[in-house]
C-alpha cells in the first residue's frame, strides 16, 4: 500500500503549482544557495536553473527534477515564509532632532537591467543580495521605529540633503525577517545627545543603549542586524555597527588612536571600555578592541552571539580602498556600505580580510552529515571547500622565513630551482626608432584581471604530493620543476599557426621581470601549460601536485563580477557600449555618483586584497624566521592557489600581447602588473586597437567594462617618457607605474 502512496504522491508532485519565479529566487536566496548549489543538487545545468527564476520567461521544470525542485522550495518556504505587506508606520523624526528638516519618505527607484556577463551565461542577480522592500516590520521594538527620510540632520548643526539617486536606489532592507533592518547600522550622536543609527534604505533608528554593552545587546535583540548566509552549510553574517565620533565619545571610546595604539591595532586591554565588556561578560577575539573588533559570548545551541565594530576614525576604512567614505555624514556612510554589503558580503574588516572570508562564505569547511543509524548529524568536510585544517605548502611554495625551510642556513638565498616565484609583470624596455617617431604612449588596464584569471580555474584543495619525472597534465594543479628556457619568442604557435615575432621587444611569460629563464625553475601549472600552448615540449623534472583539485574560487569570482558590473552599470557603465561609447562613459563617470564609486573600488581591492592573503606574512607579533605565525593557522593560508592566480593572469596577459603583436605588429613598451604601455599616433586607446567596424582582434585585447577586457588607463607623450627617463638616468623604468597622469616624483620600486 506504502508504494501505492508514494506513487500518488509523486504524481500529485509532478502536476503541483510551483511559487513565482520573484519567490522562487527569494527562497533561494533567503537560504543562501548559489544557482550552482541548487543546479548541482537536482543534476541540471546553471543555466537551467537560472531559467526556473527567470520573471521574463519563466521556464518551467519537468520529471522528476521538478519533483525534486518543487520539494526544495517547499522546505525553504517552511524556514522563510513570505513576510506578510506590513502596515505602513507612521513617520516621525528621533524625538530630541529639534530644527531637523521635516523627514521624507525615500523615492525607491527601479534597477537597470542586469548586465550580460562576456561569457554569455546567465548571472546570478546581482541584487538578489539586496532586501527587497523598505518597509520595517510591524512589530518593530518601540525603541527601534523607523525614519524613512532622505534628508535628516546629521550632525551638530549640519544639514544636508541625501544625495540625488541615479539608476539604484540606497539599497533597501531585507526580506528575511530575522535581519529586516538591513546588514548594519551606522551609530551617530546628535547635539542633544540622542542616540540613532542609521540603516540601509533611509531607516533610521533610535538606540537606547547607554554604554557599549548594552550597545551590541541591542544590536542584537532589538536592532534586527545580520545577512543570511552565502551557502547553505554557513553561517548568516553577524549584525555591523559603525561608529561614528560622537559615538565613540558617547560610549567612552577615544575618538583617534594615539601611535602606540595604532601600531598594536587596538586600545589597551586595561581600557574601562574592554573591562566594562568583561564584566557583561562579553568576549574579544585576539585582535581585541581595534578598528575592526568582535565582541562576542559563546554559541549555546547553535546560536550565535556577536557584533562587528567598525570605527572609521581609528582608519577602519583605508582611504586607499574606500576613498573618502570615512569622511561621510552617517545616512551616506550607510548607503555605500549596504551596497557593498548587498552586493559583495557584510565588511568584516580590511577588504583583504572580506575578501578572503567570502572565499569561506561561499565554500563553508564543513556541513551536517546525513543522518546515522540513531539518526543523528554529524560534522563532516564539505565538499568542494578547503576544509577545516590547514595544509603545509610543497617546500618550493613556502615563503622565506616558514617553518618548513627552517634548516636552511640563515642567510641562504634560494633561486628558481629552490622556489615558486609567480608573480605579476614588472617589465620595461627602451622605445625603438620607430616609436620614438609616434606622439603618444598609451596605457590600456586590464579590468579585475586577477579576478578574470581566477574565473574556471581549477586549484587544490588539499595537500601536495611529491612526484618525480611526471608528465606534465595541464588539468593537474600544482607546482612544477621545469626547464622553459628553450622556447624561443620569435617563433611561436598563435592560435594553430606558428609565427614570426620580434623577441627581443616581448617580455618572457616566465618571469615577472620578463627575462627569459636560464635553467629548470618552479612554476605553477598554468604557466607551463602556456609553454605547451605557445609550441614546445616541457619535460618536468619533478612536481607537487594535489590530486583533491576544483574550481574553488568559481563563486568567488560570480559573485565579484557581478557587483561590480552593477555598481559601474549604476554609474553608466554598461556591458553593451560600443568602443567610443565605453571610452566617453569611463571618462568622469566617478564624479556622477562619488560614493557608487567608492562601492567599486571597494569591490575592486576585495578582489586583490583577498587573493593577497592567501599568502599572508607575519606582521610583527614578535616574529622570527623558522617560527609559525598567525595565519598559518587557516586552512585559506594557500599560497599555491594565489600563485596559480597570478600566473594564469599573467598568461592571460601575454596570450593578448602575442596575438596583437602578431596582428599588427606593435610590441609593448612596459607592462605593469594589468597595465600595458604602448606607442601609438593618437592618444586613444582606438589609435592602435586594432577595431573594425567596432569588431575587435578576436583573441587580442578588447575595450569593454567586463573582468577581461580593458580600460584607458592615461596617455603622455613620447616625449615625457623619454624625458622622465632620461631625468632618472633610467632607460629601463617602467612608464607604466606612471603613465595615469604622468606624475613622477621619485623612482618607485613597487614595494
Amino acid at each position: 500500500m506504502s508504494e501505492l502512496f508514494d506513487a500518488v504522491d509523486a504524481l500529485v508532485a509532478s502536476r503541483a503549482p510551483l511559487p513565482s519565479a520573484q519567490e522562487r529566487k527569494r527562497l533561494r536566496t533567503a537560504h543562501g544557495l548559489t544557482l550552482d548549489e541548487v543546479a548541482g543538487a537536482l543534476g541540471v545545468r546553471r543555466a537551467t536553473v537560472s531559467g526556473w527564476e527567470s520573471a521574463k520567461k519563466t521556464v518551467e521544470p519537468r520529471g522528476p527534477e521538478r519533483e525534486a525542485y518543487a520539494r526544495l522550495l517547499s522546505k525553504l518556504a517552511e524556514l522563510y515564509p513570505a513576510p506578510a505587506a506590513p502596515e505602513e508606520p507612521a513617520v516621525r523624526a528621533p524625538a530630541s532632532r529639534a530644527g531637523a528638516p521635516a523627514p521624507q519618505r525615500a523615492q525607491t527607484v527601479s534597477p537597470s537591467p542586469e548586465p550580460e556577463p562576456a561569457d554569455g551565461t546567465a548571472p546570478e542577480d546581482a541584487r538578489t543580495h539586496a532586501p527587497a522592500s523598505a518597509a520595517a516590520p510591524a512589530d518593530a521594538p518601540r525603541s527601534a521605529r523607523p525614519v524613512r527620510s532622505s534628508s535628516v540632520s546629521r550632525r551638530a548643526g549640519a544639514q544636508k540633503a541625501a544625495p540625488a539617486a541615479t539608476s539604484v536606489a540606497a539599497p533597501t532592507r531585507g526580506s528575511d525577517p530575522r535581519f529586516a533592518n538591513g546588514p548594519l547600522a551606522v551609530v551617530d550622536v546628535d547635539a542633544d545627545g540622542q542616540v540613532s543609527a542609521y540603516c540601509t534604505g533611509g531607516l533610521v533608528l533610535e538606540v537606547p543603549a547607554k554604554s557599549l554593552a548594552a550597545l551590541v545587546e541591542w544590536a542584537l535583540k532589538e536592532a534586527k542586524l545580520g545577512q543570511p548566509r552565502l551557502s547553505g552549510p554557513g553561517k548568516d553574517a553577524d549584525p555591523l555597527l559603525v561608529l561614528c565620533e560622537t559615538a565613540l565619545e558617547r560610549y567612552g571610546l577615544p575618538a583617534t588612536l594615539t601611535d602606540e595604539e595604532r601600531h598594536a591595532g587596538r586600545i589597551p586591554e586595561g581600557h574601562k571600555v574592554v573591562k566594562q565588556l568583561t564584566r557583561a561578560q562579553w568576549k574579544l577575539t585576539k585582535r581585541g578592541l581595534g578598528p575592526w573588533a568582535r565582541i562576542y559570548r559563546p554559541a549555546q545551541g547553535g546560536e550565535r552571539a556577536c557584533v562587528q565594530l567598525c570605527i572609521p576614525s581609528w582608519n577602519a576604512l583605508d582611504a586607499r580602498h574606500w576613498g573618502h567614505a570615512a569622511q561621510l555624514p552617517p545616512a551616506e556612510l550607510a548607503r555605500v556600505l549596504g551596497l557593498y554589503a548587498s552586493r559583495v558580503t557584510t565588511p568584516r574588516g580590511s577588504t583583504a580580510v572580506t575578501g578572503l572570508e567570502l572565499m569561506t562564505a561561499l565554500h563553508p569547511p564543513t556541513r551536517a552529515s546525513r543522518p546515522d543509524a540513531e539518526g543523528r548529524r554529524h560534522s563532516e568536510r564539505n565538499p568542494g571547500s578547503l576544509g577545516k585544517d590547514p595544509v603545509d605548502p610543497a617546500p618550493c611554495e613556502a615563503p622565506d622565513g616558514h617553518p618548513l625551510l627552517a634548516d636552511l642556513p640563515r642567510f641562504h638565498v634560494r633561486g628558481p630551482d629552490e622556489k615558486l616565484f609567480e608573480e605579476a609583470y614588472d617589465w620595461a624596455r627602451p622605445m625603438t626608432d620607430g616609436e620614438c617617431t609616434l606622439r603618444h604612449l598609451v596605457g590600456i588596464d586590464v579590468n579585475m584581471a586577477f579576478a578574470a584569471g581566477a574565473n574556471g580555474l581549477l586549484v587544490g584543495l588539499g595537500a601536495p604530493t611529491h612526484v618525480k619525472n611526471p608528465a606534465f597534465d595541464p588539468k593537474l594543479p600544482g607546482s612544477w620543476l621545469v626547464d622553459l628556457s628553450h622556447v624561443d619568442l620569435s617563433r611561436v604557435k598563435v592560435g594553430k599557426e606558428w609565427a614570426r615575432l620580434d623577441g627581443s621587444l616581448l617580455p618572457s611569460p616566465f618571469t615577472p621581470k620578463g627575462e627569459r629563464p636560464e635553467g629548470p625553475a618552479w612554476y605553477a601549472t598554468p604557466t607551463v601549460a602556456y609553454a605547451v600552448e605557445l609550441g614546445y615540449e616541457v619535460r618536468p623534472l619533478e612536481a607537487y601536485v594535489r590530486y583533491e583539485n576544483g574550481r574553488y574560487l568559481d563563486g568567488w569570482y560570480q559573485r565579484l563580477r557581478d557587483a561590480y558590473l552593477a555598481t559601474m552599470a549604476d554609474l553608466g557603465v554598461r556591458t553593451d557600449l560600443a568602443p567610443a561609447g565605453f571610452l566617453a562613459a569611463m571618462n568622469g563617470h566617478k564624479e556622477g555618483d562619488p560614493e557608487l564609486a567608492i562601492v567599486a573600488s571597494a569591490i575592486k581591492a576585495t578582489v586583490k586584497g583577498g587573493l593577497g592573503k592567501l599568502r599572508e606574512r607575519p606582521r610583527g607579533e614578535g616574529w622570527r624566521p623558522g617560527q609559525p605565525w598567525r595565519a598559518l593557522s587557516r586552512p585559506t593560508w594557500r599560497p599555491d592557489i594565489r600563485a596559480a592566480v597570478i600566473s594564469r593572469t599573467r598568461t592571460n596577459l601575454h596570450r593578448k600581447i602575442v596575438k596583437h603583436a602578431a596582428f599588427t605588429g606593435q610590441y609593448p613598451v612596459a607592462i605593469l602588473s594589468d597595465c600595458v604601455v604602448y606607442a601609438a599616433g593618437g592618444p586613444s586607446p582606438l589609435d592602435f586597437l586594432p577595431y573594425r567596424e567596432d569588431k575587435p582582434l578576436p583573441g587580442g585585447f578588447k575595450l569593454g567594462i567586463n573582468p577581461g577586457l580593458v580600460k584607458h588607463e592615461g596617455t603622455q607623450t613620447v616625449l615625457w617618457g623619454e624625458e622622465v627617463r632620461e631625468r632618472f638616468d633610467a632607460p629601463d623604468l617602467n612608464l607604466a607605474r606612471y603613465i595615469k597622469d604622468g606624475t613622477v616624483t621619485d623612482i618607485d620600486n613597487g614595494e
